[in-house]
């Protein structure tokens, strides 16, 4: 009786420990421990869990990728085309002597400034850029030299250049100090003030078009050679892409171009100079190719109010296709087109107001016979 009473209380202690702690539970050892974790997780510590996380209070930094962008190809430069048109003498008035003739300049033109150019506004305004030679002061001056012929006009006649389509002149010639040094100063301001680009021996001018720099120089007999050299220099140190050189030479009525025009002409092509452009002689003599490059010896008159009458009428407008190299730094070919004009719109006489020659006429083809040039295009 006593062992069965000591095993009853063992049983009674034994069910009372089950009651308050829970009795052990046996896990066999081939289960997968996680059967006693997702045990424990259906109970009340997954209900304290889940409490406490919807207690936290999270902030998600979204950090937005912007695509890199795809790279342009930076596209090759294409090679400029610059034109270029050259026309001869202008002299934009009378000579002193002949003042107030009633079929004089002033008196044709009589106050339409753009009557000289109508005949060929139109194509100098479809170019790039238009360079002549100006002989005679625009000037307020009344004192002038003792010579044969004496050029002036009035401040206000730079109006026919700008009517004419005309961004660029050359000073330097016989002409340009005729009312001294105040006429050149008041030519050049003038010229300045109305935004057409002048040079001469003692200046350089620039003109830039299409982020090309057109670098300009001239003189006159007795021509200096070293001045041009030096104007070379300076132009290609200020980044002039295209270089051109007037020359203001030769002998007048001369149809061809004495050894010494030809030499400076060569001279300044082999020193760097893209096209030489010369004047004076009143006539047209011819165009030479020279190691590359181009020289007109002379273009005659265009606008030319220095005579009432003309002995020789034949003129034109020269223009050179300057055509750069792919980086756009240099001049790689030269393009020349002649489109020839008599100076006049009757003739005997003079108007003053240049028209072109028919296309394939004897006149057109005299021009280009005396230019010494070759072209069949209309």
């Amino acid at each position: 009786m006593k062992k069965y009473k000591v095993l009853s209380v063992f049983l009674i202690i034994s069910l009372m420990t089950c009651i308050f702690t829970g009795c052990p539970k046996i896990v066999a050892t081939n289960e997968e421990p996680t059967s006693i974790t997702g045990s424990s997780v259906s109970g009340d510590t997954a209900t304290t869990t889940e409490s406490v996380v919807s207690d936290v209070s999270v902030e998600a930094t979204v950090v937005e990728t912007t695509p890199a962008p795809t790279p342009i190809p930076t596209p090759t430069p294409e090679p400029e085309h610059i034109l270029i048109s050259f026309i001869g003498d202008c002299t934009l008035g009378e000579a002193k002597a002949w003042d107030g003739s009633p079929i004089g300049f002033d008196a044709v033109v009589n106050g339409d400034y753009t009557y000289n150019f109508k005949n060929a506004s139109e194509i100098l305004s479809q170019d790039d850029m238009t360079l002549a030679n100006l002989e005679g002061a625009l000037t307020t001056a009344t004192s002038y030299k003792e010579k044969e012929f004496v050029f002036g006009s009035p401040l206000e006649y730079v109006q026919i250049l700008q009517n004419g389509s005309v961004e660029a002149v050359n000073l330097a010639n016989n002409h340009s100090e005729d009312y001294w040094q105040q006429g050149l100063d008041d030519t050049r301001q003038v010229l300045t003030d109305n935004g057409i680009v002048w040079s001469d021996e003692a200046y350089t001018g620039i003109y830039e078009v299409k982020g090309i720099k057109i670098g300009m120089a001239g003189t006159t007999f007795p021509t200096n050679q070293q001045a041009m050299y030096n104007a070379i220099d300076y132009l290609k140190g200020e980044g002039c892409n295209i270089i051109i050189i007037s020359c203001h030479w030769g002998i007048e009525k001369d149809y061809y171009p004495r050894q010494d025009q030809i030499t400076l002409g060569h001279n300044l092509i082999d020193y760097g100079a893209d096209i030489v452009i010369g004047t004076h002689p009143h006539r047209l003599q011819p165009i030479e190719y020279y190691n590359g490059h181009y020289i007109a010896y002379s273009l005659s008159n265009f606008v030319f109010g220095g005579n009432t009458s003309l002995g020789d009428p034949d003129t034109c407008i020269l223009q050179c296709e300057f055509v750069m190299d792919e980086t756009n730094t240099y001049v790689e070919s030269y393009n020349i087109n002649v489109i020839p004009y008599r100076q006049t719109t009757k003739y005997p006489g003079n108007d003053y107001c240049p028209m072109p020659y028919d296309w394939s006429s004897d006149d057109y083809y005299r021009v280009l016979e005396r230019l010494d040039w070759l072209q069949e295009d209309e």
